[in-house]
């Protein structure tokens, strides 16, 4: 395993909390797309085209906050105990596809493992307990 970090999510609302968090423990914004940035995303609400499908503040020591807008559009609502992801980054595409498979087993499935537009072999999923969990894998670029 390579890192662990928490992924947050919020209902239109994040690059106010993102910014927030920032002057709170200073650091870096990195790998920031908004939903007009991403397959698809032309055919959304100039509104929901400007909220983030994702945004790292990255703080140093490998500490990282992520973060996502969930669309009342697409049927999203954030609650207290749905509003964040523990996202794991693994080292290989087997190290991934096991973890997932231990986590999810008699939990629930949202995202299988597979490729992604980014680049990543990623997939989310709920554990027996109701935690959430980012699976996720970045081959490094040569």
């Amino acid at each position: 395993m390579l890192g662990m970090n928490p992924y947050l999510h919020f209902m239109g609302n994040t690059g106010e909390a993102m910014r927030f968090y920032r002057s709170v423990f200073g650091g870096e914004f990195a790998k920031s797309k908004r939903f007009k940035d991403v397959p698809g995303g032309d055919n959304m609400s100039p509104e929901d085209q400007e909220k983030f499908i994702h945004i790292s503040l990255m703080m140093g020591n490998g500490h990282t906050i992520m973060a996502t807008d969930s669309l009342a559009s697409m049927g999203h609502q954030v609650t207290h105990g749905n509003n964040f992801h523990i996202c794991v980054d693994m080292e290989s595409e087997a190290e991934a596809e096991r973890v997932f498979e231990a986590l999810s087993d008699n939990g629930k499935i949202e995202m299988p493992m597979n490729k992604t537009f980014w680049g990543a072999y990623f997939g989310m999923c709920r554990d027996k307990f109701g935690i959430q969990w980012m699976i996720n894998h970045a081959p490094s670029e040569p």
